[in-house]
């Protein structure tokens, strides 16, 4: 069954089932609120999320500055948090008073390179609720120097049909929570697909993601060249595979979350298509966003860990559990075809 963690989760969700809605109310996109980090000077999440504004006129401030009373007549707006996930855990705990009758409207971001996994800094503060909007983000790229051409575009693919003739989806953006219609409005405007769903399938779609992000970036970092995910796909498919199922049972066992059916091929089909550009990389400052709890469990995980940060050089402040082992899919010679192990 479900495990809460706080009665106001139940009581939201209570209320939920008592109000009889099977559908999600979806808001209509306004001007919003973006924080962004007081300490980086550039936030690429705050630049491409107003980029996306077709009126361009979200108010952008860093945390602790004063929230507008209203915008055009709206009491309540999306207030979208662009902080690094490093930043998160502060921001929360030091809200202030006025800050805090606001929370319901905060937007949480999640997923790729640049935010990572929160969702223990949102458990933390009972912040993982159905309520809550959240947004997967990883479905959209943040180019730099935003301007005429250079914006967001859509990174997820169509990756043929299923058995009942519908489009199947890899690394779609996805949304849940109070702004999920603004939210996707947004994204979707500017022809992003965006994904609206209640929490609970957000929530398997976010640790697919992290999966990903996980898995293809360490079996790929610990090579001795440059390697992208698509190199990964295509060159270490079986090694790749036995971790995103050693990944897959971790996240059953301590979370019980289950991926979606055929998440496998979606994760390998958006490695080849979209990713073979960026580099493979594990770092120190995100690692523990990368591979928090449970994605750090699984023995294969453990052991190319180790291997990363003994032979590798990568993390080498990060305490890991010990392993004698070295990545034995490694040791079976598991060449690329240019002849690369």
């Amino acid at each position: 069954g479900a495990t809460w963690s706080n009665g106001k989760a139940i009581k939201e969700y209570q209320d939920f089932l008592a109000s009889g809605k099977q559908e999600i109310t979806l808001e209509k996109d306004g001007t919003s609120v973006i924080v962004k980090s007081a300490t980086q000077p550039t936030s690429l999440l705050a630049d491409s999320i107003a980029c996306l504004n077709p009126t361009k006129d979200d108010i952008i401030l860093t945390p602790g500055e004063t929230l507008p009373a209203s915008i055009d007549d709206r009491v309540s707006y999306p207030i979208y948090i662009t902080l690094p996930p490093q930043e998160l855990n502060d921001f929360l705990k030091n809200l202030s008073p006025e800050w805090k009758p606001r929370i319901g409207d905060f937007v949480f971001l999640s997923g790729g390179p640049l935010c990572g996994v929160i969702e223990p800094i949102l458990k933390k503060y009972g912040y993982a609720r159905d309520t809550m909007t959240q947004l997967l983000c990883g479905g959209f790229s943040t180019p730099e120097n935003m301007v005429g051409t250079r914006k967001p575009r859509d990174l997820s693919c169509n990756i043929g049909v299923d058995a009942q003739g519908e489009s199947k989806w890899a690394g779609e953006t996805a949304t849940c929570g109070k702004w999920a219609g603004a939210v996707q409005e947004r994204f979707e405007t500017n022809d992003i697909r965006c994904k609206v769903g209640f929490y609970r399938e957000w929530r398997r779609l976010m640790w697919e993601r992290a999966s990903f992000d996980a898995v293809f970036n360490l079996v790929g970092a610990i090579r001795d060249e440059p390697t992208t995910p698509k190199d990964v796909a295509l060159y270490y498919e079986q090694e790749t595979s036995d971790m995103l199922w050693q990944v897959t049972s971790s996240l059953r066992g301590w979370l019980a979350v289950t991926l979606l059916y055929g998440f496998e091929e979606r994760l390998f089909e958006l490695a080849e298509r979209r990713f073979g550009e960026s580099q493979c990389e594990i770092s120190e400052e995100m690692y523990p966003y990368m591979f928090c709890a449970p994605l750090d469990k699984g023995s294969m995980m453990v052991e190319y860990l180790n291997y990363a940060k003994d032979m590798k050089g990568l993390i080498p402040n990060v305490e890991l559990p010990k392993t004698d082992n070295r990545p034995s899919a490694m040791l079976q010679g598991n060449l690329r075809a240019d002849g690369v192990v």
